[in-house]
């Protein structure tokens, strides 16, 4: 007590303060129950778009001597990046290092440090937060964003379906999951990434879910070529129902994907929402009466390709864009990926499912519209605008960003997949494997 009566009263109030901000340093950050809670939701969701709702689209537009083949593909993709996801590549892509590749302080979840100490910053745990999505544990948005690397390594297997060996196939996805998609994801999404510093938009993965994955199943394509009677004999799908349940589930999941990247619930979320409603009904409106313009008639598995198209282009743009900008999007973008589809007809590549055709074509279109659609008003950003609201500059940062990631996703897919296939692994089936069907 005699001590205490030593200080005067500035003294104490400034204790008090220098108490007051080391409890607030030392406190748990506060969460949102909200953003937690749609977080949540949304991880769900983009999941469900891979299992099962890509692999029954691929299931059912494969042949049917190659349908549990494709499957198979799609969950063994799934249990794979899991488990690379957790180990290293969450690090690789989301925490701080170069301007293309992240550090290793989140290795196995832990990082450098092994000690057991709960309130080491190296370690992820109750209370720690991605600088990306402050108001979500670091857990949920960990695992959100494993969803996205699922998705993008299972959709370029619809470029090489019913050929590739399955062996090869893994190989091939845990190579190129490092070398290309957490490279892409940390340039374009980290803080320190070189291409979100120079002011690419990609609000949910235009540049680095569809075009990383439609360009890498393209040189894929190549390098394996054409299957057996490509262009001659009749390649129908086995199941168009199959498809369209898939697609169907896609569509649902994809507002998990699209909203679920404002990382809370909020008017961006909400926007993004709308958007893609908008532009997946537009697309697949557009896509329908296009077919029938051009074949003579409309088709459920034309439909349900205008609806993904429209999915993929708006992706890039959704917490971007208003209701016009997405009309406008879905309305541009059916068209030019309806061409894109036939474009292995014209060329002689085989897109066996349509990769390239849908996601690397859909996501550059959606990459170019973004900077023509990107609206400062939705955005609440200033620069993040594109040519139709005053920044011209916009539109050459969005092919600069597309021109980067197609670049580096071909190149280094092309590398990869010549390295197996000189390898004694190899990387194509035999001819009477291809012939009977890879089912058995």
């Amino acid at each position: 007590l005699v001590t205490m009566t030593t200080y005067n009263a500035t003294d104490m109030a400034d204790v008090m303060a220098r108490l007051s901000a080391l409890e607030a340093a030392t406190a748990p950050p506060m969460f949102n129950s909200g953003d937690t809670a749609w977080l949540l939701t949304s991880t769900a969701l983009v999941l469900m778009m891979t299992l099962p709702g890509l692999a029954l689209f691929y299931g059912g537009m494969a042949q049917v001597k190659n349908v549990l083949s494709t499957v198979f593909q799609t969950f063994s993709i799934t249990c794979l990046i899991t488990v690379l996801w957790f180990m290293m590549s969450y690090s690789l892509a989301f925490k701080e290092g170069s301007k293309v590749i992240g550090g290793s302080s989140r290795f196995w979840l832990i990082g450098s440090d092994d000690s057991g100490n709960q309130q080491s910053p190296n370690r992820i745990g109750l209370n720690t937060v991605h600088p990306l999505a402050p108001t979500i544990p670091e857990p949920l948005f960990m695992t959100f964003q494993m969803t996205f690397a699922i998705i993008t390594a299972a959709i370029v297997c619809g470029s090489f379906a019913e050929r590739m060996k399955f062996t090869s196939m893994l190989v091939f996805i845990f190579f190129w999951h490092f070398l290309v998609y957490c490279f892409v994801a940390h340039s374009e999404w980290a803080t320190d990434g070189f291409l979100a510093q120079a002011g690419t938009l990609d609000f949910a993965g235009g540049d680095v879910v569809h075009i990383c994955s439609g360009v890498s199943g393209l040189a894929a394509s190549i390098v394996l070529g054409p299957r057996q009677g490509f262009g001659v004999k009749d390649m129908k799908p086995h199941n168009v129902v199959y498809t369209m349940i898939g697609g169907s589930l896609l569509w649902v999941g994809w507002f998990g994907f699209n909203a679920g990247s404002a990382v809370a619930a909020n008017g961006s979320a909400a926007f993004a929402m709308m958007a893609t409603q908008i532009a997946t009904g537009t697309s697949g409106f557009t896509w329908m009466v296009v077919e029938y313009l051009h074949r003579g008639k409309a088709s459920v598995l034309g439909i349900v390709s205008g609806a993904v198209a429209g999915l993929v282009v708006i992706t890039p743009a959704a917490g971007y864009v208003d209701q016009t900008g997405a009309f406008c999007m879905g309305l541009i973008g059916a068209p030019i990926i309806y061409g894109g589809v036939q474009l292995k007809h014209w060329l002689g590549y085989d897109d066996a499912l349509d990769a390239f055709g849908v996601h690397g074509v859909g996501g550059i279109v959606g990459g170019i519209l973004t900077g023509f659609f990107a609206n400062d008003f939705i955005s609440t950003v200033h620069d993040k605008r594109g040519v139709f609201y005053g920044r011209g500059v916009q539109l050459g940062l969005q092919i600069y960003g597309i021109v980067v990631v197609a670049g580096w996703s071909f190149f280094m897919s092309f590398i990869l997949l010549k390295l197996i296939q000189m390898s004694p692994l190899g990387l194509r089936v035999s001819e009477h494997a291809e012939t009977v069907g890879l089912d058995i």
